[in-house]
């Protein structure tokens, strides 16, 4: 092709070098073009006017009206900000996290429901009949202060032989003298009174000792019939520790005295559960009576308790042998696993929940006395 035709590669208008509008020199081009150019054109990134990135003013990052450091109500310095921030703030304001009117550290704890109670009245003293009183007659002095509720008769033998009781102002040692209701006794320097009489039927619990005290700090029968009375009372007879039922407490010596020693011993029934059936044979064997360690004894009765149930029996006896019904039962081969006494002498549990006591009536005590039951 001819290099000077017009239109030829090189010098053809347009060509790709001298073109108007070629890449290089062309209006517009990626250099030299105007308006709209990237370095020079009317609001370009770095020189623009109005809303530039550094420049540009109301509203630029850095020095706008508002902006975050300086602006009113910024970050740090608005009113209501994080830190200085008035009613409402994090730490200030009234209600907040730590310092709110019920608030979570403050605020009152949900209790449970408790579990509910029952409350019983308490039983209302009685006051009995005294008996008259002879003047003359005697008493011997130990048991003078046994009756007054000092102590008990051996202990106060102890105290006479310490010269620690006078008569009339005189001390007296000798033991066995007996003394008339005209006489003044004194105990340590103080005169002693005959007290009120008190009677106490309690049902006794398990885990409980029939004792005064207990050296070992188990619970007694004293500490449940607290505030009984203000007299010296004491249980009559004893009951095993996990034996239950029927129990007497009274600070009347003479009746304590017929009730427990063997020759006025009163019925005892006991109801008893075993660890195995009981034979129709040992029955038998307990009604004819069987040999202990310290010698025969025999039921005054015996029978089923259930006529399915042949673990428990019910057992009537008088003897005042110390765990006799117990022994009876192991002589045969059985373990009583639970004993409860449902009647002594004439007294019964009923209406008495366990662990809970009452005093006897004016009606009973009257009984008592007259050795009207068994």
């Amino acid at each position: 092709m001819n290099p000077e035709q017009q239109g030829g590669y090189q010098p053809r208008q347009g060509g790709y070098q001298p073109r108007q509008g070629g890449y290089q020199p062309r209006q517009g081009g990626y250099q030299p073009r105007q308006q709209g150019g990237y370095q020079q054109r009317q609001g370009g990134y770095q020189p623009r006017q109005q809303g530039g990135y550094q420049p540009r003013q109301q509203g630029g990052y850095q020095q706008r009206q508002g902006g975050y450091q300086p602006r009113q109500g910024g970050y740090q310095q608005r009113q209501g900000g994080y830190q200085p921030r008035q009613q409402g703030g994090y730490q200030q304001r009234q209600g907040g996290y730590q310092q709110r009117q019920g608030g979570y550290q403050q605020r009152p704890k949900r209790q449970a429901p408790k579990p509910q109670m029952r409350f019983t009245p308490k039983p209302q003293r009685i006051f009995y009949e005294e008996p008259a009183i002879d003047p003359n007659m005697e008493v011997r002095l130990n048991k003078f202060l046994a009756n007054a509720g000092i102590c008990s008769r051996r202990v106060a033998d102890e105290y006479i032989q310490k010269g620690l009781v006078m008569v009339n102002d005189v001390v007296v040692t000798e033991l066995g003298m007996k003394i008339t209701p005209k006489d003044v006794v004194k105990y340590n320097g103080e005169i002693v009174t005959t007290e009120k009489k008190c009677y106490v039927l309690l049902n006794k619990p398990k885990d409980t000792v029939t004792t005064s005290d207990d050296p070992n700090g188990r619970k007694t029968v004293m500490d449940l019939v607290k505030g009984a009375c203000e007299e010296r009372i004491y249980p009559v007879g004893r009951l095993d520790r996990n034996t239950t039922g029927v129990l007497l407490l009274t600070n009347d010596g003479d009746l304590a005295a017929k009730l427990a020693h063997p020759q006025y011993v009163k019925k005892k029934i006991y109801q008893v559960w075993t660890d195995k059936p009981i034979s129709e044979e040992d029955m038998q064997h307990i009604a004819d009576g069987v040999e202990l360690d310290d010698g025969p004894i025999h039921a005054d009765a015996v029978s089923y308790v259930s006529p399915t149930d042949r673990k428990q029996a019910g057992i009537e006896i008088h003897s005042g042998r110390n765990r006799v019904v117990r022994r009876i039962f192991e002589s045969l081969g059985y373990h009583v696993v639970k004993l409860d006494r449902v009647y002594f002498a004439g007294l019964t549990k009923k209406n008495l929940p366990r662990g809970r006591w009452r005093y006897l009536t004016q009606e009973e005590v009257n009984f008592l006395k007259q050795n009207s039951f068994e």
